[in-house]
């Protein structure tokens, strides 16, 4: 596996050959290996891309012994959101109330790694990154769409509920799908949960929300461009606690 030895740089994308990296990573997860699509997919480029790629920052991981780009995330400040007129995530979810609370956000999307780094220390790289492009530009609140595999919500009943049940935002940062695109995540009452099962169906990612004390919002969305089920995770900085922060911020110390 080559995360085993390998060293990775973090940093932002500065030329069109290095945004053009990300597309094609992104291609190979989101289109290749998990059956998505767009408007401005480019399969015979194999590129993963869209109208607003030009407004975000890609953050990309580069395996320093290969010279690839391994990982992405793609970042969207709320300036840069104001010049370009919505959040990437506001065709899904109503997001007033984080718009209307006067705090710094961060949009995170896109985020996928090449198969033969998932598991290793790659992606604990790509979160010191985002730690530090958080901190340095003082976001308060993270957000951002993160998705199931496929469109079948009964299938997805056990998750959703345990997520909605559990893990709901309160009501100062809950967000909803947007009417007419509302699928309900209530879908199994509390005492009929699986969570034990619930969370093996819980990709890694929201799991590692989860795990820094972040909030679901209220509904989910299905995508049926990438065959998704969408929801909308919101990480809210100031309600970490010190252990939130240790795994968030990289600071690694024995116990």
């Amino acid at each position: 596996m080559p995360d085993a030895g390998s060293s990775f740089t973090i940093r932002l994308a500065e030329t069109k050959a290095e945004l053009r990296a990300a597309q094609r990573l992104r291609y190979d997860v989101f289109v290749r290996e998990l059956g998505g699509g767009g408007e401005m997919v480019d399969h015979e480029a194999g590129l993963e891309q869209d109208k607003f790629d030009p407004y975000f920052d890609h953050m990309l991981a580069i395996d320093n012994l290969t010279g690839e780009v391994i990982g992405v995330y793609r970042l969207l400040s709320g300036d840069c959101a104001a010049k370009l007129g919505q959040f990437y995530s506001e065709d899904e979810y109503d997001l007033s109330v984080l718009k209307q609370s006067g705090r710094k956000l961060l949009e995170l999307g896109r985020s996928c790694l090449h198969p033969d780094y998932r598991g290793g220390t790659a992606m604990y790289h790509l979160w010191n990154g985002l730690a530090a492009y958080v901190n340095e530009r003082k976001i308060e609140v993270l957000f951002g769409v993160a998705s199931f595999h496929g469109t079948d919500v009964q299938k997805l009943a056990q998750p959703l509920s345990m997520l909605h049940h559990n893990h709901l935002a309160p009501p100062e940062l809950r967000v909803r799908a947007q009417p007419g695109q509302f699928e309900s995540m209530d879908l199994v009452a509390p005492q009929d949960l699986d969570r034990r099962a619930a969370m093996v169906q819980v990709p890694a990612l929201i799991k590692a929300y989860l795990r820094l004390g972040g909030f679901v919002g209220e509904g989910a969305f299905i995508d049926q461009a990438f065959n998704t089920t969408d929801i909308c995770l919101i990480l809210d900085t100031a309600r970490m606690n010190s252990r939130q922060r240790r795994i968030y911020g990289g600071v690694q110390r024995s116990e």
